[in-house]
């Protein structure tokens, strides 16, 4: 009979796994809606949308007001949340699609290396095999269209792994044994990223909201609802309940979705190749999460912790 920890944790490698489908299916809209406007634009709707109605959901749950620790961690997770969005937006535009596959895929190695810098503990050694299989797996899943020489688009989405990765390790050390609510942190997220993208492209966000379509208008929802209401809070929620090293292992599954949406939607064609690169992230992350699951149980049992109830 499966345990109730066991439940739990099947349930947040789920929830993690539902954000990565999520943010997989997010290229294609967002390729879409910057061929009909700016960067700076596109983003600022998307947080626009979600502070909107995360907005609601806080009112509706009867949220309290946010101590000065939250505010103080939910406007720097803002800053980090939006400037990785920018840096990933911006360089797709200016790199291959192979390229930045590729090299985004490395915060599945980054995060468990910041992580174990943090914490003083390196994870074992079958864990970061574990990662380098993922990322072949994502070479061989994006590699189609063969690879180009490093442009400042590259740089881009390196920098974007980097601060992911960060991101990824600050949500986790910054929030977990602390009474913090995931909405009202989640929601200051989006506000300060309705502020900055909006101070920033002013013009370009006037010029998206009047010639946009119904078409355009569903893509922005999407990103907007799904791609940062419900991926922001449920990634938040999960990571503040596991580790980062095991949430960036199930979020870099992202590459596997979005191959799929663009197959199924996109029209795109996908070769032997692909099929064995998505099967070798999928197996390669799952034995990531089996390594580091016992190394995590005897960690804890070694060292046991108290942590304070989260919301």
């Amino acid at each position: 009979m499966i345990s109730s920890g066991l439940l739990a944790r099947y349930r947040v490698d789920a929830v993690l796994l539902l954000v990565a489908i999520v943010w997989g299916g997010s290229y294609l809209s967002a390729k879409v809606l910057t061929e009909q406007a700016s960067v700076g634009a596109v983003l600022a709707l998307r947080f626009l949308v979600a502070a909107a109605a995360l907005y609601v959901v806080w009112l509706v749950r009867r949220e309290r007001r946010p101590t000065r620790g939250e505010l103080a961690v939910g406007v720097l997770l803002g800053v980090t949340q939006s400037a990785i969005l920018w840096l990933e937006t911006l360089g797709v535009a200016f790199t291959s699609a192979t390229n930045a596959g590729l090299i985004i895929s490395l915060t599945i190695i980054l995060t468990p290396i910041l992580e174990s810098v943090a914490r003083r503990q390196w994870l074992p050694r079958p864990f970061f095999v574990a990662a380098v299989m993922a990322v072949v797996g994502v070479a061989l899943l994006v590699s189609g269209n063969g690879f180009h020489a490093p442009n400042v688009g590259d740089l881009l989405i390196l920098a974007a792994a980097l601060v992911r990765s960060v991101h990824v390790t600050m949500v986790g050390h910054l929030t977990r044994g602390r009474r913090y609510s995931t909405i009202t942190l989640t929601l200051i997220q989006a506000v300060v990223g309705s502020i900055i993208f909006t101070a920033t492209d002013v013009p370009g966000l006037l010029y998206a909201v009047t010639t946009f379509g119904w078409a355009a208008w569903l893509g922005v929802l999407y990103l907007g609802l799904a791609c940062s209401v419900f991926a922001f809070l449920a990634q938040m929620w999960a990571i503040r309940r596991t580790s980062a090293a095991r949430a960036s292992l199930l979020m870099g599954t992202e590459p596997v979705w979005a191959v799929l949406v663009g197959v199924t939607i996109g029209a795109e064609t996908l070769g032997i190749v692909g099929v064995i690169g998505a099967v070798l992230i999928i197996a390669s992350t799952y034995w990531g999460q089996r390594v580091e699951a016992v190394h995590r149980a005897r960690a804890d049992a070694a060292e046991p912790r108290h942590p304070l109830p989260v919301s």
